[in-house]
């Protein structure tokens, strides 16, 4: 089966390294958002791999998907800043006791959610992010992650058990209801 690439993956192709930049940048420090939780730290993130892509983009640029190696290199660089013992502590999510009237409640439950999703095991907090957020089949995470789609669709559902818990425990209304059918 052939799937035709996304509009921006077909325009990468012989890209210069600032043009990639200025265009696939800011997806990078969003997905790198998501990966660690701090805006700051994923700048830095982000500024990291950018600067180990540079030397080798000839190399990177010709592959058939850079933006997914790109994706990898930020997730291996995320993995590996994790593993350093003085970034491990999550702080716990706040949730709160009570319904809130006004209209912020959703953007409200959506952080106290990202929150929770942070305190989840690493591979299981990316594929979330990777599913959810950046919108990738599971084959397309399993490449990126350096696994198998059955190990990205075990993930899933791991830590979708573990936020319905979470989420039950906090006394909010949990819906069984997903478009990747987990």
């Amino acid at each position: 089966m052939r799937v035709n690439k996304p509009e921006w993956e077909v325009r990468l192709s012989g890209v210069t390294f600032e043009e990639y930049v200025l265009t696939r940048g800011p997806a990078l420090v969003r997905l790198a958002r998501l990966l660690v939780g701090d805006p700051h730290r994923a700048e830095d993130l982000v500024q990291d791999v950018l600067a180990k892509a540079y030397p080798r983009w000839a190399r990177i640029s010709r592959a058939d998907q850079p933006d997914l190696y790109l994706r990898r290199m930020l997730v291996n660089a995320r993995n590996s800043w994790w593993r350093r013992p003085s970034n491990r502590e999550v702080a716990s999510p706040a949730v709160a006791d009570r319904a809130r009237p006004d209209a912020t409640e959703a953007a409200g439950d959506r952080d106290a959610m990202w929150r929770l999703v942070a305190t989840l095991p690493e591979r299981q907090r990316a594929v979330l992010v990777l599913r959810y957020y950046e919108d990738l089949d599971d084959q397309t995470i399993a490449e990126i992650l350096g696994c198998s789609p059955v190990t990205v669709r075990t993930h899933a559902m791991r830590a979708l058990a573990s936020l319905r818990e979470r989420v039950g425990a906090a006394g909010w209304v949990v819906q069984e209801e997903s478009s990747h059918g987990v």
